[in-house]
C-alpha cells in the first residue's frame, strides 16, 4: 500500500500542474499570446499612466477574467476534439459559445480599458 501525500504536498503538486497549464497554453495558443501581450501593453499603460488602485483593480480583474475565459475556451475545444473529432453541427455549437463568452469578456475590457484611459488624454 503506497503512503498518500499530505495535504500541503497536494496542494503544492496541484500549483505546479496548474503552472505547467499555463505555460502550455502560453508555448501553444495564438490566441492566448495575443491576449497575454495586451495584458502586458495596459499594464506598462496603467504604469505610464498612475492609475488609481480602483483602476488596478480594475483592470487586472478584466485581464485575469479574458485570459481564463481564453483558457477555459482552449479547453472546451480540446474536450471537444477529443470527443468528436469529425464536423459535428452540435460540438461546433459548443466551441461557438465558448468562444463567444472570451469575446464578450474582451468587449467589456475593451471598454473598461477606454473607461479608465480615455481620460487620460484630455
Amino acid at each position: 500500500m503506497q503512503k498518500k501525500d499530505s495535504f500541503l504536498i497536494n496542494r503544492l503538486k496541484s500549483i505546479g500542474f496548474a503552472f505547467k497549464g499555463m505555460l502550455i497554453l502560453i508555448k501553444s495558443e495564438a490566441s492566448i499570446q495575443v491576449q497575454l501581450f495586451i495584458a502586458i501593453a495596459v499594464t506598462i499603460a496603467g504604469f505610464y499612466f498612475e492609475i488609481s488602485t480602483n483602476e488596478w483593480l480594475i483592470q487586472l480583474t478584466m485581464i485575469g477574467l479574458v485570459m481564463s475565459l481564453e483558457a477555459m475556451n482552449t479547453a472546451v475545444e480540446h474536450i471537444a476534439n477529443f470527443i468528436h473529432p469529425e464536423y459535428h453541427i452540435k460540438i461546433g455549437l459548443i466551441k461557438d459559445v465558448a468562444a463567444g463568452a472570451v469575446f464578450i469578456a474582451s468587449v467589456i475590457a475593451v471598454i473598461v480599458a477606454g473607461i479608465i484611459y480615455f481620460p487620460k488624454f484630455s
